[in-house]
């Protein structure tokens, strides 16, 4: 199908998954999920394991991790003098005790309310409304913020998971680092620790870089031409070991290849904003679409995503619309498992 670039429409990225096909609960081992291999040049697509990924990869290579860490980020308070029940979906950490928040039901939140959350061992008070109807409210608490968000927060598994997760770690990667997401880097959790050791130990860079996943990377499409949605903003950083190692790479001839669509937007953006890979941190609304112009990337490891997503159209901009909307049908053909918690794609 030949796409009009200037016309781009969402429906173009739709594509029929079966229910039973959206995975539920994480594989073990973590690497034991299905690969599907596609070669973005001629289209072939071969089936493997992620324990096969180390195969995919040569000497010099360079992949690039997002080690942000997801939060316990939903919390349930009640509203202090009423005792009505609320529900706060932390998005964005915007300056010291003050967040961008998602509240439920709305109608409760309204500037100047406060809410008591934990048994009394945090609180909040919503400052103001903002886009979209989300809060930024101010948190009040003796001791540290994350230590109590461990104890009385609860993982913002996405929508499409209606299986209780029974180990929290595992919508967290093993290299998880940096406190601040709302979602988790799901490319990323297909590996282990001993296969992250196998790929350093064949000669391959790992580039560690941080973004702060905000739930506007998940928001539908509900423009009909993909030009007139609006990308949330997330946070990045860029540390200057990873931009020496991404540039040397280059420099090698060896290849820079992104786990998960989060690490690509976070490279892409800086390449788009200084024309080079640097030291670097701000923040992002990098929309990726067929006809973007890719600075940094030579591959990319994704999961499978949502029909109609803005996910979907940055792996087609990478790969070829084609080249996408077939790998995606043969995967529904050959029950791949998808979403979150589903299997990978490598994308070379």
């Amino acid at each position: 199908m030949t796409l009009d670039l200037n016309n781009l429409k969402t429906k173009d990225f739709y594509y029929d998954l079966p229910e039973g096909l959206i995975a539920q609960t994480p594989i073990e081992p973590r690497d034991a999920s299905r690969l599907l291999t596609l070669d973005r040049r001629t289209g072939k697509i071969e089936h493997k394991h992620f324990y096969d990924i180390i195969d995919c990869l040569n000497p010099g290579d360079c992949l690039i991790l997002n080690d942000s860490r997801v939060l316990p980020a939903r919390l349930y308070g009640i509203k202090e003098g009423t005792g009505a029940k609320v529900e706060f979906l932390l998005l964005t950490h915007r300056d010291g005790d003050v967040w961008e928040v998602l509240t439920g039901p709305g109608r409760r939140a309204k500037p100047g309310s406060k809410f008591i959350f934990g048994g009394g061992v945090m609180s909040a008070e919503v400052l103001e409304i903002i886009d979209d109807g989300n809060r930024l409210v101010r948190f009040s608490y003796d001791g540290n913020f994350y230590d109590i968000l461990d104890k009385i927060g609860q993982m913002p598994l996405p929508h499409y998971i209606k299986t209780e997760l029974k180990d929290s770690e595992r919508y967290q990667t093993v290299y998880s680092k940096e406190n601040g997401s709302a979602a988790a880097p799901t490319a990323g959790l297909h590996f282990t620790k001993e296969l992250l050791e196998k790929v350093r130990q064949k000669g391959v860079k790992l580039a560690f870089v941080t973004l702060h996943v905000g739930l506007g990377t998940f928001r539908p499409v509900t423009a009909d031409k993909v030009t007139d949605h609006k990308m949330h903003s997330e946070h990045y950083h860029i540390p200057q070991k990873a931009a020496d190692m991404i540039n040397e790479t280059h420099k090698n001839g060896g290849r820079v290849i992104s786990v998960g669509t989060t690490s690509c937007r976070t490279v892409e953006s800086a390449y788009a904003k200084y024309g080079d890979i640097r030291e670097c941190a701000g923040w992002t609304d990098i929309f990726i679409y067929p006809g973007f112009k890719f600075g940094v990337l030579d591959g990319l490891i994704t999961n499978f995503h949502l029909p109609e997503s803005t996910l979907i159209m940055l792996v087609s901009a990478f790969a070829g619309y084609d080249n996408i909307m077939n790998a995606y049908r043969t995967a529904v053909e050959e029950k791949y498992r998808f979403y979150s918690f589903g299997d990978a794609m490598f994308i070379y």
